[in-house]
């Protein structure tokens, strides 16, 4: 993915209120950062006995046992109380689907198979869940954005239907820049989004037309997950809507559908139009799932470093240490998703983080928080309780920079933001970056919607503002060809299969300490003084920080 650059200018002074004498230099900490640690940390938590690291398994035991004393071996302080631990109650939800689908249309009747024509899940707990002859409901994007005067469920009813839509936002495929954000995926444009909003307008079910490059992922991702236990946060008692049954199908199969209905298909191309109408398709699906939900709790793991003049501020560094535990097996019969680059490595480059700060001659004025989470792979669930769960108050919360992939090889002269023009942090990051000869780029793809699929976009949710970087590719002495090669050879054969494993012949971390030394200084610079970095101007999330 061949990235842009653009440095973004930025007057120091706004984020530096103390004076010279009270600063730690550049180099004050840096020397604690080493790559045989973070290779070792990677190679212990994405071992086979850790399982794949899936939460309520004895993998997550593992591994919130071996976060827990990484934390206290740094130095870090309790971060919840006398505990490491945060309490997440959740609810692990297994959904086993019949084998197929029946559909009822005015050509006949037909089935689709299960895991090769779709695949279904529920967050519902009930024991049973079926879809008896319900009505299919074309509903374009499946988006309410009042904004950009957009309502796919204008004069819609759903009630008691199933509603099929199309994965991202109207601005996908466009030709108009100005639709949405034009390329740009809006968080209309998430999987998540589609199944809430369908909920809330009251449908018994919400299918999701997969396209990969829509999606940013083929749709043997989705595959991995099928007939699997998935998680939930545990809402008993509270208001939650949810539809009975969710799931995916491949565009292929929804253009059979249509079809089928006497609808031309190339309806799939004008629902990015304005005026777009919902389609009734008179279709009807009927299938039926088992499902067993079990209640426990998984744990975020916490740890800080407590400020010397400004205890009640702080700056929270983020990675999720989970993965996607056991499951389908693959050519070579693996069947642990070990997650070494996702996200093992990210979960070790905090106990670094943790390591480096506490090795600063001069120690920080505002608190710093080391915090792993759980349940990202899950929905991003570990984050989303911290918080509307917080330990330490999100209007005293200075900034979230969260890590998600480290880079495995050799140094990058670049490091990608992804969300341009959302903080100040990016213009920190801009600064820290030029004193080491490196640059800023920005992602390739913002179609596909990154800043909304890790751990910080709930910390953005509350205001907070929050930093998220991908790897460069622009390698030192080998240039961009050669980095793009292998993020595409990951993409392709690693994401979230088994096969993503730690190789000590090959992963020298090179690249992943200095993106982490990078990350200190930004991190560094904030601990110190009174100022802090604001959302910008045009950011969907300003408001929430501002109070408006």
């Amino acid at each position: 993915m061949l990235r842009s650059c653009t440095l973004v200018l930025l007057v120091s002074v706004l984020f530096v209120s103390c004076g010279p004498g009270n600063l730690p230099t550049d180099e004050d900490g840096m020397a604690a950062f080493s790559a045989d640690s973070l290779k070792q940390h990677i190679a212990v938590l994405s071992s086979d006995s850790f399982q794949g690291r899936k939460p309520f398994t004895e993998g997550e035991t593992r591994t919130i046992q071996y976060l827990q004393q990484q934390f206290a071996l740094a130095g870090l302080e309790p971060g919840n109380g006398n505990s490491y631990l945060q309490d997440v109650p959740m609810v692990s939800i297994i959904a086993i689907a019949a084998p197929s689908m029946q559909v009822s249309s005015p050509k006949g009747n037909f089935s689709l198979k299960a895991f090769d024509d779709y695949i279904i899940w529920t967050d519902k707990t009930d024991p049973d869940v079926a879809l008896t002859g319900n009505d299919l409901v074309f509903a374009g994007y499946g988006v309410v954005a009042p904004e950009y005067k957009w309502n796919d469920y204008a004069g819609l009813d759903v009630k008691g239907k199933v509603v099929l839509v199309m994965v991202n936002d109207p601005g996908y495929g466009s030709a108009d820049s100005t639709l949405f954000k034009g390329k740009t995926m809006t968080y209309y444009g998430r999987w998540t989004y589609k199944f809430e909003e369908a909920a809330r307008q009251g449908a018994k079910g919400c299918l999701i037309i997969h396209n990969t490059a829509a999606a940013s992922y083929p749709f043997s991702v989705q595959q991995n997950s099928f007939n699997t236990s998935r998680l939930q946060l545990d809402t008993r008692g509270k208001d939650t809507k949810n539809c009975d049954v969710i799931g995916w199908l491949p565009e292929t199969v929804a253009k059979k559908l249509m079809t089928a209905a006497n609808i031309d298909t190339n309806v799939l191309v004008k629902a990015h139009e304005r005026g777009f109408k919902p389609i009734d398709m008179h279709l009807g699906l009927s299938t039926t799932m088992k499902v067993e939900a079990v209640y426990n709790k998984s744990h975020n793991v916490i740890g800080k470093i407590t400020g010397t003049k400004y205890p009640d501020q702080v700056i929270i560094y983020t990675a999720h240490w989970d993965h996607l535990g056991i499951g389908k097996p693959d050519a070579t019969g693996d069947s642990i998703y070990n997650g070494a680059y996702d996200n093992a490595s990210g979960a070790a480059g905090l106990i670094e983080f943790a390591r480096a700060f506490r090795s600063l001659k001069t120690k920080p004025e505002r608190t710093i928080v080391i915090l792993s989470v759980t349940s990202e792979e899950q929905g991003l669930l570990g984050s989303a309780y911290y918080a509307q769960n917080p330990i330490f108050p999100v209007a005293k919360t200075v900034a979230n920079i969260n890590i998600d992939e480290l880079n495995r090889f050799d140094k990058t002269k670049d490091i990608v933001v992804v969300g341009q023009g959302q903080s100040e942090l990016e213009d920190i990051l801009q600064e820290e970056a030029a004193k080491t000869g490196r640059y800023i780029a920005y992602e390739s793809h913002p179609e596909a919607g990154h800043y909304f699929r890790s751990d910080h976009f709930n910390f953005a949710k509350v205001g907070i503002p929050a930093l998220y970087v991908n790897n460069g590719i622009d390698v030192v002495g080998k240039g961009k060809a050669y980095g793009q090669q292998l993020d595409d050879a990951f993409n392709a054969k690693h994401y979230h299969q088994p096969s993503d494993t730690f190789d000590a012949a090959t992963w020298n971390m090179a690249g992943g300490i200095d993106d982490l030394q990078l990350l200190f200084r930004v991190g560094k610079r904030l601990a110190f003084g009174e100022k802090t970095p604001k959302w910008k101007t045009g950011s969907e999330f300003k408001a929430i920080r501002d109070g408006k």
